[in-house]
């Protein structure tokens, strides 16, 4: 289990594509990683592999890569990381599984005032659960649905904070971004 609060913002600093098998080994700070830890990388829980001082890998299984977007991703690419739960931990965001439903597609974003509004185009499956003021969890960031402003559409106001502590302030229309339905 996630809060969607991200801790850290790793590198993509080498990728492994063999036959039916896609590894990634990602550059981050966490000091006390350890191999069989859950982590979530852009919102999807993945096991740690191998780990070193300032690196770890995973792997991306066909089940994860049939609804990621982890077959596109190249080194020098950020992703959001997030270290799992633990009894006693302060709950921030909202519950995450890390469980990937969707990917979605950025379809307009408009900065307004201090926040970057971003409309998120999402398949039904994630437009059946999304409510208005209700939780979406976008590349493993909690936020709350601003507006449906359109069928399969979703709207997030984010704050500056956000923008700049996660991937979330470099994405543009045509990306595609992880989508966990709460």
């Amino acid at each position: 289990m996630f809060t969607g609060i991200v801790t850290e913002v790793g590198k993509v600093v080498a990728v492994r594509r063999e036959t039916d098998r896609l590894a990634f080994r990602i550059e981050m700070g966490y000091k006390d990683l350890i191999e069989g830890e859950s982590i979530a990388v852009g919102g999807a829980c993945l096991t740690v592999v191998s780990c070193g001082e300032d690196w770890f890998e995973v792997e991306a299984i066909v089940t994860t890569r049939s609804r990621t977007w982890f077959g596109d991703l190249e080194v020098g690419d950020e992703v959001n990381l997030e270290r799992s739960i633990q009894l006693g931990d302060r709950m921030g965001g909202h519950f995450v599984q890390g469980h990937v439903d969707a990917v979605g597609e950025v379809c307009n974003t408009k900065t307004e005032a201090d926040a970057l509004l971003l409309d998120v185009k999402v398949p039904d499956e994630i437009d059946e659960l999304t409510i208005p003021h209700g939780s979406v969890s976008i590349d493993g960031v909690s936020l709350t649905v601003n507006e449906t402003p359109a069928p399969n559409v979703l709207l997030v106001a984010l704050i500056p904070y956000t923008l700049e502590h996660t991937t979330l302030g470099n994405l543009k229309t045509g990306d595609k971004v992880h989508l966990e339905g709460d």
